[in-house]
């Protein structure tokens, strides 16, 4: 498993910062930019906008300095023999933009935690971190990120956690300033799903919760979900689950009643 020399998140450099190792390093370094840099990749200098990641083998020329009034990075040195790491399917040396850069900040923190203290687990703990960062490196290298991602990743993450909003497609294609048509062409193309469905799928999937784990009538679910009307709200229960809300908060109570009489 990774080995780590050091580990850092939120790294702040000002602007005349340069890193510049022309036989490279004995250990593999991992970089997450939250500021644009130039790097050097095959003998140029080229700038990079934030939220770009770049993997740098033993012995790999490393060349990146800052380009504004300042650089922030997340990076990590460190030894591995992994094969997902040794053999990792992302191109080395050449940085890529990351598809949620706040998420893979966050495993960077944790990375950085966990490091830093002693505990039982510690170990096993950072393998599965870098698990988890080399298999969001290697979905990131294969995706083209167009212009308004980083806005549209933030609209769906707050649908998500909201979606008992009234959402409309008016009102999110204000949210980033892009007229519904485009914004309805670019979600669609961007997470593979309408806007719209995906908000009932996260009213469903929320529905469904309430249904099986609350207090709540059917019609104040509904509310809760978003819904004005419980008519509507259990039509489209149905499409999506097969059953009505009631016939399923049923075929759980059941599945419940069978599983505390086999105990």
């Amino acid at each position: 498993m990774p080995n780590i020399h050091y580990v850092e998140f939120d790294a702040t450099h000002p602007d005349d910062f340069v890193y510049s190792i022309p036989d490279g390093l004995n250990a593999w370094l991992l970089v997450l930019t939250q500021t644009a840099a130039l790097f050097e990749v095959n003998g140029e200098l080229k700038e990079y906008p934030a939220h770009s990641v770049v993997l740098y083998p033993p012995k790999h020329k490393i060349y990146y300095r800052a380009c504004s009034k300042k650089y922030i990075n997340d990076w990590v040195r460190f030894d591995a023999d992994d094969s997902y790491i040794t053999e990792t399917v992302f191109p080395v040396g050449i940085p890529f933009s990351l598809p949620d850069p706040s998420y893979c900040h966050q495993l960077f923190q944790l990375l950085t935690f966990e490091h830093t203290f002693q505990n039982d687990y510690r170990e096993l703990s950072i393998d599965y971190l870098f698990r988890i960062i080399f298999n969001k490196l290697c979905e990131a290298s294969q995706d083209k990120l167009s212009p308004q991602y980083y806005n549209l990743l933030e609209l769906r993450k707050t649908l998500y956690n909201n979606p008992g909003h009234p959402w409309t497609v008016p009102a999110m294609a204000e949210y980033l300033h892009i007229s519904a048509g485009y914004l309805q062409t670019l979600y669609k193309s961007t997470f593979g799903i309408s806007c719209m469905e995906d908000v009932i799928h996260c009213r469903i999937r929320l529905a469904k919760e309430k249904l099986g784990f609350g207090p709540h009538k059917i019609a104040e679910v509904a509310t809760i979900c978003g819904y004005a009307n419980v008519e509507h709200f259990c039509r489209q229960f149905r499409q999506l689950t097969g059953y009505s809300p009631r016939a399923y908060r049923d075929k759980l109570a059941s599945k419940e009643q069978k599983v505390q009489a086999e105990l």
